[in-house]
């Protein structure tokens, strides 16, 4: 079973400069679908909104100016209505038409209002369901990646892709509603703009052209400012995290005014991109204004002649003078959305490289079927294994572990202890050789059933938010608080858990910071014996213990141990005197086998690294 040789490069793609890709946008439609109900009453109510905001001021110009206040002009402009429902509203309220068409304008206000906000919410709705979904997706592909896969991927860049490329798909689509609601009075306003008067229509599109292009260089010249402001930030990010964390490191070796001028430096540097992009946000604001009120001066000057010589009415010159805006503001909508797309494209394209990762470790058609409880024999064979790209770590390994019985593996850094460890657990799949759980071939058991019956403590106890319970269960619905009580008092946790302010349910600081070393490790102890494993594996567990809390975790090995059969990679001496037998690594093979005073006697390899470790004691 060769490892294929996998690009991990993509996980380093920049977020910027990429092409709209159609396929892209149709796959993210796969999670907006199960809300296509919320997404269809968001539509409806931009197209509500959209009808309302051309009728406001149809209401204003054919009701009030041209129906009220200049009777005897020519009229063009079709009313849609809105001079019949005045009227109606007049007779209904008993108000002048004047004062019922002020109503009418104000209940249209109202009700374009109402849609506009609710044609959000629920476009918000929509689209956050959608990414709640994709984001839950996500991680749970990511959730059953193997450890090779995290060996050459940084889990920083991961933990991008679900939280900033995520979010960056939210302005994507988001921004998709925003720009439906600014093109559909685009639309209509053009067509009731042409049935006006078309050559007045055709001075005023000319400026169309002139903001699309102003706009197009606009975004392409913030393109670059905002992947600077971006890569500034990240550096501050960067630069902030080291100094805190390594905070005593700093102070220890008066650093603190070296790295202030660093990250004054740094700062300095996000001001300057930050203040050229306020410079060509102002400068390109300033510009579509003034085109627009340049826009309005040709309207005035050109409709004000027409209105003059009556060929048509006063209120259909304002009125070109209110769709002024309804025609610039889509194309400096699709302007602002530019670089949003573009970043959204690459994010997009980074979230489904990782959806599409499909690196995986190997389960098994046919799984094989396992008693209710194992005897724990473990045999490998002729086990052969390298990790990608690199030597070869196992050269025909073989060895074998009787129910109930403690081997020591040893040897010196990078023979291969801890990958024999890993092949067990099923983290990597292997090139070649067996390995046997009770004369069954790990391979043809599914790993989350292996991984149940092997328990495994590592040196750095991994640390959960919750309380202490919760970090010894982990959440296992078959693991009872009393089994929790009664796994910590026989391996002697209970002791500093009682001294906690809350027991048990006293919650832990990030990584277990309000615990000691030894202590975390009695609760990794305390977890593998609630979860209660037919095989136990030890690697390195007791390296960074001190001697007082080491003869603790002493008796509470051999409360572990007791039972089941047990791997212990360890350099403590009375760990490995313990042990039945001794198994010596050296350069991926097996070099010597025996008890521990059988090898000392043999006078090996085992007895130079006995020599070399333990000669203070």
């Amino acid at each position: 079973m060769t490892a294929l040789r996998r690009d991990y490069s993509v996980f380093d793609a920049e977020l910027a400069g990429r092409s709209f890709d159609a396929r892209v946008v149709g796959r993210l439609f796969r999670w907006l679908a199960p809300h296509w109900r919320t997404a269809l009453t968001s539509g409806i109510l931009v197209l509500i909104a959209s009808v309302l905001a051309i009728l406001m001021p149809v209401v204003v110009t054919r009701v009030v100016i041209d129906g009220l206040l200049l009777a005897d002009q020519p009229v063009l402009l079709p009313d849609f209505g809105m001079n019949a429902l005045a009227r109606l509203l007049a007779s209904g309220t008993g108000l002048s038409v004047l004062a019922a068409a002020c109503l009418l304008y104000m209940l249209l206000t109202t009700a374009w209002a109402v849609s506009a906000h609710f044609h959000r919410v629920y476009l918000a709705r929509s689209v956050l369901g959608a990414l709640k979904d994709l984001r839950h997706d996500l991680f749970a592909h990511l959730e059953t990646r193997p450890a090779a896969f995290y060996d050459h991927v940084a889990v920083g860049r991961v933990m991008t892709r679900v939280t900033n490329d995520v979010e960056v798909l939210f302005q994507l689509l988001s921004g998709f509603g925003v720009l439906i609601g600014e093109f559909v009075p685009f639309f209509v306003a053009l067509a009731i703009m042409l049935a006006l008067d078309v050559q007045l229509t055709g001075v005023l599109m000319l400026a169309i052209p002139i903001v699309a292009v102003a706009t197009y260089l606009f975004r392409r010249a913030t393109r670059t400012v905002y992947r600077a402001i971006r890569q500034s930030i990240s550096a501050l990010n960067q630069n902030l995290q080291e100094n805190l964390a390594g905070v005593q490191v700093v102070q220890l070796n008066l650093r603190e005014a070296r790295n202030l001028a660093r990250y004054t430096e740094i700062n300095r540097e996000n001001r300057r991109e930050e203040n050229r992009a306020v410079e060509l946000e102002t400068f390109y604001g300033a510009f579509v204004d003034s085109l627009a009120s340049a826009a309005t001066g040709v309207i005035l000057w050109l409709g004000g002649g027409a209105v003059l010589q009556e060929s048509i009415s006063l209120g259909s010159m304002v009125l070109f003078t209110q769709f002024v805006d309804m025609l610039f503001r889509p194309i400096v909508a699709v302007g602002e959305q530019y670089n949003v797309l573009f970043r959204a494209m690459a994010s997009a394209e980074r979230i489904f490289q990782a959806l599409d990762w499909d690196e995986r470790v190997h389960e098994p058609a046919a799984p094989a079927p396992l008693p209710e409880r194992l005897a724990g024999a473990v045999e490998a064979r002729n086990l052969c294994f390298s990790y990608p790209g690199g030597p070869l770590v196992l050269n025909r390994v073989s060895f074998r572990i009787e129910p109930g019985e403690k081997l020591a593996i040893v040897g010196a850094t990078g023979s291969g202890k801890s990958t024999i460890v890993r092949l067990l657990a099923r983290f990597y799949n292997f090139a070649s050789g067996q390995l046997y759980l009770d004369g069954i071939d790990v391979t043809a058991i599914p790993t989350a059933e292996l991984r149940r019956r092997i328990g495994i403590v590592l040196q750095d106890f991994h640390v959960f938010s919750g309380s202490v319970a919760d970090n010894i269960s982990l959440g296992n619905p078959g693991i009872s608080r009393e089994k929790v009580e009664r796994s910590a008092e026989l391996v002697h946790a209970d002791a500093f858990i009682a001294q906690l302010p809350g027991g048990y349910d006293e919650p832990l600081l990030e990584r277990g910071q309000n615990l000691s070393q030894g202590q975390r490790q009695l609760l990794a102890f305390a977890r593998v014996l609630a979860a209660d494993p037919e095989i136990l594996v030890l690697d390195e567990a007791t390296a960074s213990i001190d001697t007082e809390t080491e003869l603790i975790i002493q008796d509470a090995l051999k409360v572990l141990t007791a039972g089941r059969t047990s791997i212990i990679i360890a350099h403590r001496l009375q760990t490995i005197q313990e042990c039945d037998r001794v198994l010596v690594l050296g350069h991926g093979e097996v070099k010597e086998t025996g008890s521990h005073d059988e090898l000392l006697a043999k006078g090996g390899i085992y007895r130079t690294l006995y020599e070399l470790q333990f000669q203070d004691v």
